[in-house]
Order: C-alpha cells, then structure tokens, then sequence
C-alpha cells in the first residue's frame, strides 16, 4: 500500500500542475481544405486551443465556416523556393501527403518528375515545394490521375458510380479493380464521411467485378504489404487455388491493397511456430517516441487532502489500485527503454472509468502527434477511445481486455481471446493424445465448449453431472480405461462442481493414470475446496496469457523495481512493464507500430508473449497463449 500511495502522491502532483488564462479572440474563415491541424499550425497556436473555443468543430471543418481563435493567433508566412524533405511511410499516397503539407499533387510531381512515371515507395524520400501563403497554389481536388498496377483496368478514364443500399468502399473498389486508397483518393471526402446511398462516385470506367455487395457468408478483405498466398494461407486456411476461386483477377498475383472475397468468419491460424524477437537487439529508430496513457485512477474519489482519506479510498476502490500498480510498470518500461537510448514523454490522463470522460480528454487534445495510446483498461472505454481516433490511425492498445472489441482497425488487443486460448489447448490436446482415452465432463452451461471438443474429438467419452448437481465416483469410473493413460477435460465455472470433479478423479486408484485439463482455468479453481496439491497430482493443465515469474529471479525488471518501490511486483504491475516495453520496442525497431507488426514473430518479456495479427477488416490480435501444467512442488512448468 505503501507505493501504491506514493505513485498516487507523484500522479496528483502531475495533474495538478496547470493554469487558465483569460484572453481576446478573433475570427477566421475556413478555407478549401483547411483542417484544424493546418489551421493550428498556420496561426501558431495548438488544436487544443481551437476546440476549446469551438467545441462542436470537426478536425475538417466545413469550407467558409467561422472559427473563433485566440487573439494571440498570429498567421505565420512561408517563403518560396524552399523546400522539405519527406520520407514516404507505409499506405501513404500522393493526396494524404498533399494534404498535409497543403500543396497540390501537381506540385509535388513537378518537383519529383519520377512520380509521373511510378508509384510512390515505401522510405522514398521526396521534395515538398513551401510557398508564400500570399501566392500559394490551391490545393486541386479533382480525380487523381494514376494507374493501377496488377488489375485490368486504370484510373485515366473515369465514370460515375451511383451507390446501392449494402455496398461498401471495400466492395466498391474490389468491383472497378483498384484499392481501397486509390478510391479515395478519386473521392477525397469518403474516406472521413463514409458512404450514402445513391451518393455519386468517380470510378473507373471498366468493372471487373459484377457487383459491389458481398454474397452471404462472405465478406471483403484488403491485402497488406508483402503479403503474398502463403501468408493468407497461414491466416486463412484457404490455398491459392480457392482464394482465386473467389476472386479471379487474383490470378496473377496478389498486390498491396488489393480487395478480395473471403469467407466470413475466417481467422488466423495457430499451427505455424513463430520465430521469436528480440526487439532490443533490432531497434533503428531513437526519434522521441510520445504516448498516451488512458487510466482510470479516479482522482475525481479523492475529495480529502489528508493522508488517512487518501489511504482509506485506496483500500476500498480495487479499480484504483489496479490501475496505480499499472501505472507503476508503465514507469518503469519508459525507464528501461530510456536505457536503451529510446528518449519516451508520456503523457499521463485519469479517465475515471468513464467513456464520457474518455471522449473529453481526446475530443481536447492533438492526439494525431502520439506514436501510441495504452488504454483504456475497460472494454467500452476503448471502443470510444479507437473510435475517436481511428481516422488518424493512432494505434490504440487495449491492455486488459480481451473481449472482442467493436470493428477498429487501430485497436490492438493485447490479450488472447477466449476463443484464442481455447483453440490452442485444444491444439495441444490436439498433437499430444496418441492412442490415450479421452474423458470429457462438462455442465449444461459449457455446452458449446464440449460441442467444440466433440467436433474435434469425436470418439471421445463424455460425462455430466446429475440434477443435484454432483458426479459420483461410477459416473466417471464407468468412463476410464484401465489400459490407457486418460485425459480428463473439465468444462465448468461452477466451484462446486470443479471441487466436486477434482475430488472424485483424486479418490481413484493409482494405476488408473489421470490428468486433468481444462479449456478456461476460471475463478472456480481459485474455491477454498479445490486444493492445489490435487491439482498438481492431476498435472492439472490449462491455457493462460501469461506465466509467473519465479520470485528468486535476480531479473533486471524485478531489481529495479524492488529497489524503487520496495515490493516485488504483482502481476498488474508486470502487465503494465510487459505491454508497455513491448510497444516502445516496436516503435523503435520500426517507422511506427503497423510495420512492425508486419511480420509474424513473437516477443516475450516478464510474465506476457505479443504475437500479433490482423483481423480480417478489423484491428490486431494477439495470437500468443500459454500452456501450463501444474507440477508435483506446486511450481507451473510452461509447456508452450
């Protein structure tokens, strides 16, 4: 409790920190493709500024709509003949680029005469013209030129397209051929306004594709650099010949950005190893690296500034001091990234478990400059937080969550599903069963759980318990085969009936050779009555996101954090270190967090693995899932 108070302490004292001042104000006009970054940056003064003086004002305000401004709003001028240099990044193209240096797309061609040749490149660097405010060239918002690389048909003749009730941009481009940024790249205003029926689009004047609506059970999915057929199929399941099967114009090869059909529902395998990474041996990139933390610390409880107050609250709110032990992780991976020449600012923010508040502190703020926002901890939360900044494409890391977020392609969920985790308990079952008698006892609420089991195991046994809610020791004994070693699965969150079942298969004669598992180690085997020493004679095995540290460890992390706090960690605080380290370190090992989560590898650090995926037209997951198994010293051996 003691460094739980002090990091309250040290966290007050940050929040506490800032000034209001009164001032004048002044009007300005909006003009053709002003947004409020461009308007911030031309006036000297930050988004935060403008918003709190206009707060119902979107990041792309309306053309010849009025802002207010600070009086101290001064318009800076830009001399011409100068020049940037800009260093291409991953999915960006001509028009993003144009937009945000506020120049046109002729203008940057005619200075970098290879761009109406070829296509832009990933780390290409090129020239950006600065011009006079007083002179400079509107920004022209027509249809792009441009060709399209392995479809049939090009961007250099145009039509029109009427939008149907059901279709998407994703379908929208797969039917003409193009990706989805070339699309709006020829309709600036969908990529931030979405799409309205029999709204009029510029498209190719060639369809490839008969309709635009995907049929039922399947959905639409956009191919992601250097991802060629293996990959999906490791993803997927499907081969080249069935993913061609749905989509012939991918015959000759799959393109970055390229749309196609897929079957709905299908996810990513686990079969395949990953090979692991060790990001602190591959950092690159020592540019400052700025993230948000979005914590529920709930200072807003804390009305006393006496100390006793302050310890009561924290003795009785569990939210808070989650969210502090956090917190302290967090301090220390930006520590240790520092140590490794990474310069970390992170920006602290109390949410108070409320997605309002939530809302208000992104709806205020510039987060279009943070390289990666941990948190919120709540599902909700994080919903709101990702929605709010998914135009910006800020990656949004959900730390203790792991159920499954709305659709948001910057969120990546930093625990393994349920889903996940069974799928990989059952892979190992799966691999290691040989010839062994299989025993599964599931109640009425696990019912799904054993369907799975006997879909995939479907000469296996099966037991349930009676109405009054026991098994007795012939229910389970008539199931056993003397001969065999036999594999037990229990599926139940009732405590009851796991002590119940533990209890019985712990009563049978030695050589009948049991071992327990379980697809979901709930609370239940937590229960006063399920005895550890039971489950270790069981070799009790499960899957879990994550493993226990040994205490005797002499680890870097859990030095320095005994030093500093004097305790050793629990498993929040280790969270908070694991996830944290594991974000900086892709930072650092690449532009940004999306390329280096472009390969499939796997991290490990404290107590928690990150191997990363997309998620078909949806944000990442990790894939990465421990198998434990109980041992005779109580001790957890990792079997995977």
């Amino acid at each position: 409790m003691k460094h739980i108070f002090h990091l309250l302490f040290v966290f007050t004292l940050i929040l506490g920190c800032g000034a209001i001042a009164q001032e004048d104000y002044k009007t300005h006009t909006v003009q053709e493709n002003e947004t409020l970054a461009s308007i911030a940056k031309d006036f000297s003064i930050t988004v935060a500024d403008i918003k709190r003086l206009n707060p119902n004002a979107g990041n792309e305000p309306p053309r010849y709509s009025q802002l207010v401004l600070p009086a101290r709003a001064s318009k800076t001028t830009k001399m011409t003949e100068k020049f940037k240099t800009h260093k291409v990044r991953r999915k960006e193209t001509l028009f993003s680029i144009s937009k945000k240096y506020e120049v046109s797309i002729e203008d940057i061609k005619r200075y970098n005469k290879e761009l109406y040749s070829q296509e832009l490149k990933k780390g290409e660097k090129i020239r950006i013209p600065v011009f006079d405010k007083s002179s400079a060239p509107v920004v022209d918002l027509k249809p792009v030129v441009t060709t399209v690389t392995g479809v049939s048909s090009t961007l250099e003749s145009l039509t029109s397209h009427t939008v149907q009730p059901k279709e998407t941009r994703y379908g929208i481009a797969r039917m003409y051929g193009i990706t989805l940024e070339q699309l709006e790249s020829i309709n600036p205003h969908i990529g931030k306004e979405g799409l309205s029926v029999n709204e009029i689009l510029n498209v190719p004047a060639e369809t490839i594709m008969p309709t635009a609506v995907p049929e039922e059970g399947y959905n639409f999915y956009q191919v992601l650099p250097k991802e060629g057929f293996y990959r999906l199929k490791v993803k997927t399941g499907l081969s080249k010949e069935e993913i061609v099967a749905l989509n012939p114009y991918a015959k000759d090869g799959l393109k970055d950005g390229m749309i196609l059909k897929m079957p709905m529902g299908t996810s990513a395998k686990i079969s395949e190893e990953a090979r692991t990474a060790d990001l602190e041996k591959l950092i690159v990139n020592k540019d400052s690296k700025r993230v948000a933390v979005l914590l529920p610390f709930r200072l807003n409880k804390i009305e006393s500034d006496t100390k006793s107050s302050k310890e009561d609250v924290l003795s009785k709110d569990g939210v808070m001091r989650l969210a502090l032990d956090f917190y302290s992780g967090v301090l220390m991976a930006s520590e240790f990234a520092k140590d490794k020449g990474i310069s970390v600012q992170l920006d602290v923010f109390d949410t108070e478990f409320n997605d309002n508040k939530v809302g208000s502190i992104i709806s205020s703020r510039n987060f279009e400059d943070f390289d990666a926002v941990i948190g919120p901890l709540r599902q909700k939360n994080v919903e709101k937080a990702a929605g709010l900044l998914k135009n910006g494409k800020v990656p949004v890391f959900s730390p203790l969550s792991n159920r499954d977020i709305k659709i948001s392609k910057n969120v990546f969920q930093t625990l393994p599903s349920v889903e996940m985790m069974e799928d990989n308990i059952i892979q190992y079952i799966e691999e290691k069963i040989g010839d062994r008698n299989l025993i599964i006892i599931s109640d009425s609420k696990r019912a799904t759980q054993k369907n799975k089991l006997l879909s995939k195991f479907p000469n296996a046994k099966t037991a349930s318990p009676r109405k009054e809610g026991f098994l007795y020791v012939q229910d389970v004994q008539k199931q056993i085969n003397n001969s065999k070693e036999n594999w037990v699965i229990l599926e139940s969150d009732d405590p009851i009936i796991v002590s119940n079942v533990v209890g019985v298969l712990n009563g049978m004669p030695a050589e009948y050779k049991l071992r327990l598992f379980t697809l979901d180690k709930n609370d239940a085997y937590d229960y006063n009555d399920v005895s550890n020493m039971n489950l270790a004679k069981l070799q009790f095995t499960f899957p879990s996101v994550s493993k226990s540290y040994n205490y005797n460890d002499k680890t870097p992390f859990l030095i320095s954090y005994k030093n500093k706090y004097g305790v050793l960690p629990n498993r929040y605080a280790v969270r908070g270190f694991d996830v944290t380290y594991d974000v900086l370190l892709r930072l650092a090992s690449a532009d940004d967090v999306y390329e280096a989560t472009e390969d499939d590898f796997e991290t490990e650090y404290i107590e928690n693995k990150f191997r990363y995926s997309k998620k078909f037209l949806s944000g990442y997951v990790n894939n990465a899932v421990y198998i434990i198994k109980y041992k005779d010293n109580l001790q957890f051996e990792v079997l995977k």
